[in-house]
């Protein structure tokens, strides 16, 4: 009798959420305010970085900026402070747990405040086919993209959870929902980045005393900051589905986190082939792919990213 009352009001339950979310495209709910927040930002020298880190800025938050690259890093603080809060730059090799935790415990000494937005925002791909990329590459790729993931929740959450406040955003991909040739190492990182966030958001719902502490996933299309550059589907279908300008991605995604919306797509439009690869056979959705050029996108990419590495310029974007 128990099992049939619990099966009842779970029906019941997911009807309200099914309702409550169709009603929330319509009519927007209520922004949370963010201003005095301490927003850490990882990856904050490269194009999507940046603009999160200005749009954070434009609401209030004061900022912790956290990139290799120290030059570009501090020009988003530059940019930041312009808008009137306060911009902590700090140079950090995601690939290396001990300077994450060492420099985890030095932002908190020198900053004097807990960090209580974590945007997990870094990224790489090797732009190599499987058999010719290195190891180091395929490590980096992993590393970077999903290991960082754990050291970074690892070094901030405790002190989110003992306020029973806090946020956590992980920019993960359509491309950890779906699949394409030529990536392995950035599918493979991020499906592994995407079931880190459902699971540690598994757990904090199951967790008494830490309902404040918030979680966004994120998973944008193909952006166009040059990081997959030449790639694209057929070519009728891109006037429908072009590559997503960096600020209109950043804008959405900032749209989500400020409602506390677990789950963001972006465009839309990208959640169709999620529910077909879960709905039809794999050869029916090999079969769409071969239709949108979605099978061979990544060539011309790849092809990029050889000729580059050829002459020189780069091993990895």
């Amino acid at each position: 009798m128990i099992v049939l009352i619990d099966l009842l009001v779970t029906v019941l339950d997911v009807m309200y959420y099914i309702l409550r979310s169709t009603v929330r495209i319509v009519l927007r709910p209520r922004m949370k305010p963010i201003d005095g927040e301490l927003v850490l930002i990882t990856g904050a020298g490269g194009v999507l970085g940046r603009l999160f880190a200005l749009e954070f800025a434009k609401h209030g938050a004061d900022l912790v900026l956290w990139d290799c690259n120290s030059d570009a890093n501090e020009q988003t603080a530059k940019l930041a402070r312009e808008l009137g809060v306060k911009a902590h730059a700090y140079t950090v090799d995601l690939t290396c747990r001990k300077t994450i935790y060492q420099t985890a415990e030095q932002v908190r000494s020198e900053v004097g405040r807990d960090v209580t937005v974590l945007v997990n925002n870094a990224g790489v791909v090797a732009g190599r086919r499987l058999l010719e990329c290195p190891d180091d590459l395929l490590e980096r790729t992993l590393i970077v993209n999903c290991h960082a993931l754990f050291w970074m929740t690892k070094a901030f959450l405790p002190q989110m959870k003992a306020q029973n406040h806090g946020h956590i955003v992980t920019i993960a991909s359509t491309l950890g929902l779906f699949s394409t040739a030529c990536v392995e190492d950035y599918c493979a990182s991020k499906f592994a980045a995407v079931g880190f966030h459902e699971s540690l958001t598994h757990e904090l719902l199951t967790e008494e005393g830490v309902d404040g502490v918030k979680t966004t996933l994120v998973c944008p299309y193909l952006v166009d900051t040059g990081m997959f550059a030449g790639c694209k589907i057929r070519d009728e279908l891109q006037l429908f589905l072009p590559p997503l300008e960096p600020k209109y991605c950043v804008e959405q995604a900032m749209n989500a986190i400020l409602v506390d919306q677990p789950l963001v797509c972006i465009p839309r439009m990208t959640y169709l082939p999620f529910l077909s690869r879960a709905l039809l056979p794999w050869e029916a959705n090999v079969v769409a792919y071969r239709f949108m050029g979605a099978d061979k996108c990544m060539y011309p990419f790849i092809k990029t990213m050889e000729q580059r590495v050829a002459n020189g310029q780069a091993n990895a974007a």
